[in-house]
């Protein structure tokens, strides 16, 4: 008898073909993202006070623009170099060296001294703002190290800079 009830239940018991597919796996799900920095109150930032980092983030650059075959410090570079020198004066064992640059045109003499008057005029800039000239040193590269490449418009008015390096 005890045969022929399992007999009876095993006719029953539904054939593995007929049963559903399983249901699939959960979804992993994908690893949050990182936090980005940020500067907002109570939040931490990945930046290190007093870091390079930092200096381009509260100054919003390290470098300036100049017009062509000019020196002269326009709104938009003063605004930048304000910053830089309140970023300075809160961090006054910062030493700088402000590099001169130039575009390609021009003799190689022309373009260094150009580029070492551009450097000077951001250290006087600083100066006023109340950064030591003490801790700043100037050298001009001339048109010897282009951040862009090109001999267009665009190409030259992104090479003719000066930037403010720290740690020198």
């Amino acid at each position: 008898m005890a045969a022929a009830s399992a007999l009876a239940l095993a006719a029953c018991a539904p054939k593995k073909q007929d049963l559903p597919p399983p249901p699939p796996p959960p979804a992993t799900s994908a690893p949050a993202p990182a936090p980005t920095p940020t500067q907002d109150a109570g939040v931490s930032s990945t930046i290190v006070p007093g870091s390079l980092a930092d200096f381009i983030n509260q100054a919003g650059s390290d470098r300036v623009r100049f017009a062509y075959d000019s020196y002269e410090i326009d709104d938009t570079a003063g605004g930048i170099l304000s910053r830089q020198a309140q970023w300075l004066n809160q961090y006054n064992n910062v030493r700088i060296t402000v590099e001169g640059h130039a575009d390609e045109r021009g003799t190689r003499e022309y373009n260094l001294a150009l580029g070492d008057r551009r450097a000077t005029a951001v250290k006087n800039f600083l100066a006023a703002q109340g950064v030591s000239t003490a801790r700043m040193g100037t050298i001009s590269y001339g048109k010897e190290r282009p951040e862009a490449d090109g001999a267009d418009e665009a190409a030259y008015a992104i090479n003719r800079r000066g930037v403010t390096t720290i740690g020198n």
